[in-house]
């Protein structure tokens, strides 16, 4: 309840409305003052209608305040969850990322496999001929 009538109380429509009340209320007590007073010119009856008002509106604007905090306060909690669980799986996923580029990285490449390919052929070749010379 607090939230719908903060939400009319904070609309053009209650301004709008509220301004064309007083001007009547003004207009209809000046022009009672020619034939009859019922609220003498410094307008007391219409200040104490106006504290009243304000005296009723604010605790319920400020519920409607509080209550608007506490649906904040739980959607960035709920946005804190998802935050944190985005930010596990990006963990997870760099992890997995760098498990394989080390993988990677420990199989040689072309010309490492090339080099070492020669060099084994250049062992073999010496096996060979020390294999030749003691048989």
């Amino acid at each position: 309840m607090a939230d719908k009538l903060t939400k009319f109380a904070g609309s053009w429509v209650f301004i709008i409305g509220f301004m064309f009340f007083l001007i009547i209320w003004i207009a209809l007590n000046s022009y009672a003052l020619i034939f009859g007073v019922w609220d003498p010119f410094p307008f007391i009856l219409l200040n104490l209608m106006l504290s009243c008002i304000a005296a009723i509106q604010a605790p319920i604007i400020l519920m409607s305040q509080n209550r608007e905090h506490e649906r904040e306060n739980a959607k960035a909690e709920r946005d804190y969850y998802v935050n944190r669980n985005a930010e596990k799986e990006i963990k997870v996923i760099q992890k997995d990322i760098l498990e394989l580029k080390a993988i990677i990285m420990k199989q040689p490449l072309k010309e490492e496999t090339d080099a070492i390919n020669k060099e084994i052929k250049k062992i073999e070749e010496e096996m060979f001929k020390l294999k030749n010379v003691f048989n």
